[in-house]
């Protein structure tokens, strides 16, 4: 394998956790008396923690910091309770990750998702399957600050040469950069080819599968240029 380790973005990589979002996100403004929104437009405010998502659902009149503490307060309460009802990995992601486990990669999941969120739903979804696991805890810089993505490493003692970093927004792709990492960006995400492709992801997985051609031979052998053609 040309990389030791693979860590991966949690929402919108490994599972499709929108429709629980956008229950959890709707649930709290209904809550407030706001207007909800969409299913689909949550693909756009996610990426950057619950606070940053509560601020962007949110009118810009209720911004104010009581109206974003409580929204997320309301949002906290009913996703823990609700948070598994409509997730699901994507097709082809629990054989990937098999077929990687057994061929001694290291796995790790590092996700802007409040911490005991993504601990939960990991346990949940791939038990006994990764060998890391981070969400954002309180007082932590989100991503794209590489500090996370450092720390994951040096526990699981690889080097940036030696991990790839897989995940579907442009978020992903800097946080990756930051660290001296190469992307490998997840098209059948949230955001999808063209937020990779801009953000400069060093190769594109179209569906799961790809990413074991990325992990046996490297970004440069699964370049943008290469896997478009």
């Amino acid at each position: 394998m040309f990389y030791r380790t693979v860590i991966f973005d949690l929402d919108g990589t490994l599972l499709d956790t929108l429709g629980d979002l956008a229950a959890a996100g709707n649930h709290a403004l209904t809550a407030m008396g706001l207007p909800t929104h969409e299913v689909n437009a949550y693909r756009f405010f996610v990426g950057n923690g619950v606070p940053k998502l509560i601020e962007r659902i949110l009118p810009e009149m209720n911004r104010g910091e009581a109206s974003q503490e409580l929204a997320l307060s309301l949002f906290r309460r009913y996703y823990a309770e609700h948070a598994m009802e409509r997730t699901h990995p994507y097709d082809g992601i629990v054989p990937l990750l098999q077929t990687l486990k057994e061929s001694g990669v290291q796995l790790g999941v590092l996700s802007n998702k409040d911490d005991a969120f993504t601990q939960s739903i990991i346990a949940h979804f791939f038990p006994q399957v990764m060998d890391a696991v981070l969400g954002r805890k309180e007082g932590a810089a989100p991503k794209p600050d590489p500090t996370s993505l450092q720390s994951m490493m040096a526990a699981l003692g690889c080097s940036p040469q030696e991990t790839l970093y897989v995940g579907d927004s442009n978020v992903d792709v800097l946080t990756a950069h930051n660290a001296g990492v190469e992307c490998c960006g997840a098209v059948w995400g949230f955001r999808g080819q063209q937020e990779l492709t801009s953000a400069g992801a060093d190769a594109l997985a179209f569906v799961p599968d790809d990413i074991l051609s990325v992990v046996q031979t490297g970004c440069a052998a699964n370049s943008l240029e290469n896997t478009m053609q």
